[in-house]
């Protein structure tokens, strides 16, 4: 049991900076969100126009799910947090179960950990302790959040459990993704295809009035039926709870069974040689990263056809003039046309686009970890150049997602015969990437001076300035204070036109930053895991 309880310590310790940041995130989100709703919208009058406008709009149900009470603070709270933070919380339950476990096997430490006295079982307990005490900070951020944004202490409580409990299920997932996947890498596009799958079920209920039944298949659903501050059914929690069980029993029973390192689903020992794209290290980057640039193109196509459908979604809602100011406040513009629309919606591709930038420097920095590069470099290699090509791999990357995304928004549009000219579109994709290559040379100058960081540095940059830009303005920030946000400076192409100042000025920190991260890779030692 000691040695078990030491392995519980030690794998909570590798995860504070993912806790730390999430917990703050969520302690964030929790005190701003009741506080600006009490500011924007301090009378009743105005929270009936609030929710007659947008209380039934598939639009704005598409990121938030369905509200059931927007008259009260809890259940705006509830509706706002609950449709974000469900999302958010299933994301770190399923990295945290997939680092406890396959990573830890990937790395060799497992092997180390179990020539010991601790047995399989054992480990995989102490795995799991350290993701639930995870979670219980998650519980306990959101929660001390929103009661210091003054909500009360039950319905709190109960909120920040619908919220958590999506942590339990897709550690679960990400559980049993570990014991069927060979690789670390394969077994986080198992998991992350599973949380795609039940956010599009829970697209699909919340959007049309013929599926809801939908809502009852995906966990993210059940966090909405749980109805915090609105009708309370807490006997819904059987769900997760039976859920969850069933994914960490069977994910147990197969790790005592299976070969350390190895997965149910194997790789072939022999297989015909393909020689394409072995040209260069940037070829063979891309080579291995051609799944997973897919994965991103499909679901970028898939979502923009979607937004491309809603885009016409609130020209026939009656909102009031005085309430557009609010709307902006809460993030959302002018979205009363369909080029208005659009741009807001394009915000979240903006966000996308910079996730993914920080995915390939997490892809570099594992190469390194890995020891891959020792051997690359040992070969007539030079390391600015081969850095240099990483980062124009990721900007092409970057760039085929924007466009793809301007491209099929457009197409959903035309046929709801939104009249966005397709020019316009391509400029909001356009729009896309300056704030995205900001982030990328930020990252690579975090992997050039403190690479073992360097992944939780990018992804912390973007999380951050993004949950400052769409929550500072509830609590009355100064403008220049929010405007420290590069998100700040995207214009909402299509209904605005493209800054050309600020994206320059992105550009030229990006540019430098990823310059003077060149030059740092250039001249340390290569660090291992």
């Amino acid at each position: 049991m000691t040695a078990g309880r030491a392995v519980a310590r030690r794998s909570f310790a590798d995860s504070r900076v993912r806790n730390t940041s999430f917990a703050l995130l969520f302690l964030f989100v929790g005190v701003v969100n009741p506080i600006g709703y009490r500011k924007s919208y301090p009378t009743v009058a105005d929270r009936l126009a609030f929710a007659r406008s947008f209380g039934a709009n598939k639009a704005v149900e598409l990121f938030y799910g369905a509200p059931h009470d927007l008259l009260t603070v809890g259940g705006y709270t509830a509706w706002r947090v609950g449709g974000s933070a469900a999302i958010l919380a299933a994301v770190w339950g399923m990295l945290a179960a997939i680092r406890a476990l396959r990573a830890e096997e990937d790395s060799g430490r497992q092997e180390l950990v179990l020539a010991g006295v601790v047995s399989r079982r054992a480990a995989y307990i102490a795995a799991l302790v350290a993701v639930a005490a995870g979670a219980v900070l998650l519980w306990l951020a959101l929660f001390v959040g929103l009661v210091a944004g003054k909500l009360d202490a039950g319905g709190s409580a109960y909120l920040a459990l619908a919220v958590v409990s999506n942590v339990a299920v897709f550690a679960g997932v990400g559980a049993l993704a570990s014991q069927v996947a060979a690789t670390r890498r394969v077994a986080l596009e198992l998991a992350a295809a599973v949380l795609a799958l039940a956010y599009a079920l829970r697209v699909v209920a919340d959007t049309s009035s013929s599926f809801g039944w939908v809502r009852w298949l995906t966990p993210l659903g059940w966090s909405e039926e749980l109805r915090p501050f609105a009708d309370p059914r807490p006997a819904v929690l059987v769900l997760p709870v039976v859920t969850t069980t069933v994914l960490l029993v069977a994910s147990g029973a197969i790790s005592l069974r299976r070969d350390v390192g190895s997965g149910l689903i194997q790789g072939r020992d022999r297989a015909e040689p393909r020689t394409y794209l072995l040209s260069s290290p940037t070829a063979f980057a891309l080579r291995s990263e051609l799944g997973t640039l897919a994965a991103w193109l499909g679901g970028t196509a898939v979502f923009a056809l979607l937004i491309g459908l809603l885009s016409t979604s609130f020209t026939n809602e009656n909102i009031p003039e005085s309430l557009r100011e609010q709307i902006q406040k809460l993030g959302g513009a002018s979205i009363t046309t369909p080029a208005g629309a659009l741009g807001f919606y394009f915000l979240l591709f903006v966000l996308a686009i910079s996730l993914f930038a920080c995915s390939q420097i997490a892809a570099m920095r594992r190469d390194e970890a890995e020891q891959e590069l020792e051997t690359l470099f040992a070969l007539p290699v030079d390391r600015r150049r081969w850095l240099g090509g990483r980062l124009l791999l990721a900007g092409g990357g970057a760039a085929a997602i924007a466009f793809t995304a301007a491209i099929v928004a457009w197409i959903g549009s035309a046929t709801q015969d939104a009249g966005v000219p397709f020019l316009r579109m391509l400029e909001a994709g356009a729009n896309c990437l300056p704030t995205a290559l900001l982030f990328l040379g930020l990252g690579a100058l975090a992997f050039g001076l403190a690479p073992r960081a360097s992944g939780a540095i990018a992804y912390g940059l973007v999380a951050a300035a993004f949950v400052w830009d769409l929550f500072a303005g509830l609590i009355g920030t100064p403008g220049w204070l929010v405007g420290v946000s590069p998100f700040d400076h995207v214009g909402l192409v299509p209904a605005e036109p493209f800054g050309a100042t600020s994206a320059i000025v992105m550009l030229a920190f990006g540019i430098v930053a990823g310059g003077a991260g060149v030059w740092a890779f250039a001249r340390r030692d290569l660090t291992g895991s």
